[in-house]
């Protein structure tokens, strides 16, 4: 009887292992099917782009898209202007911005192929001082995206004139800045984002420029 009893108690052991074996096989099951809903947080943050940049492909807009403020993931793009649709102008820039509050993408490719740019949390206009908020960034691909945050050292961020705009400053430098024409630029680093010189060179010319509000 001693022997039955232990094949007995055996018995919902070896019933325990194969239920355990069966949870096991549902918990992989589980597991293999995780990543198909993963993409899921991601997909509000792949931006929807109300026509085509001419400026960044595919996967230069997935991977800035991961650095925009999560206030604004989900939002999309609208060219709000660009060089080749209305000239290099910097006035017209700033009437292209009116009506909008922002946040704005300002992308550009210099003559040397080169693509960097800022993200500002307000849209472009006319000041008599510095505006935005701690959440404007510079950025810059070589070849790599680099993405420079606000130090908190000062408040910087963006500043329009007549005939220029600013993005960032400190010791006399601008991290970008852009004429009246919209075809000469510069870019030093600067204390605002404690930034590389965006361009291959500090002075540049503008092949094309963009200007996205997210909305």
């Amino acid at each position: 009887m001693k022997g039955l009893r232990w094949r007995y108690t055996r018995l919902p052991s070896q019933v325990e292992n194969t239920l355990s074996g069966e949870e096991g096989e549902e918990g992989e099951e589980e597991k293999e099917a995780a990543p198909a809903p993963a993409p899921a947080p991601e997909d509000p943050a792949e931006p929807q782009l109300a026509e085509a940049s001419q400026v960044l492909g595919a996967s230069e807009i997935r991977q800035l898209s991961l650095h925009l403020p999560p206030r604004v993931t989900g939002y999309s793009w609208s060219l709000a202007f660009c060089t080749a649709r209305d000239g290099f102008s910097l006035q017209s820039l700033y009437r292209q911005m009116e009506g909008h509050s922002g946040p704005v993408l300002l992308v550009l490719k210099d003559q040397d192929g080169q693509m960097f740019g800022a993200f500002s949390s307000s849209a472009f206009r006319l000041s008599k001082g510095f505006y935005g908020t701690g959440e404007t960034f510079l950025f810059s691909f070589s070849p790599q995206l680099k993405v420079f945050k606000w130090t908190g050292s000062n408040s910087f961020f963006v500043k329009g004139d007549l005939d220029s705009l600013m993005m960032g400053s400190g010791s006399g430098h601008f991290g970008l800045w852009l004429d009246g024409d919209l075809y000469h630029g510069g870019s030093h680093p600067c204390a605002t984002f404690n930034n590389e010189v965006l361009a291959r060179q500090e002075q540049f010319c503008i092949k094309e420029l963009e200007a996205w509000v997210l909305s």
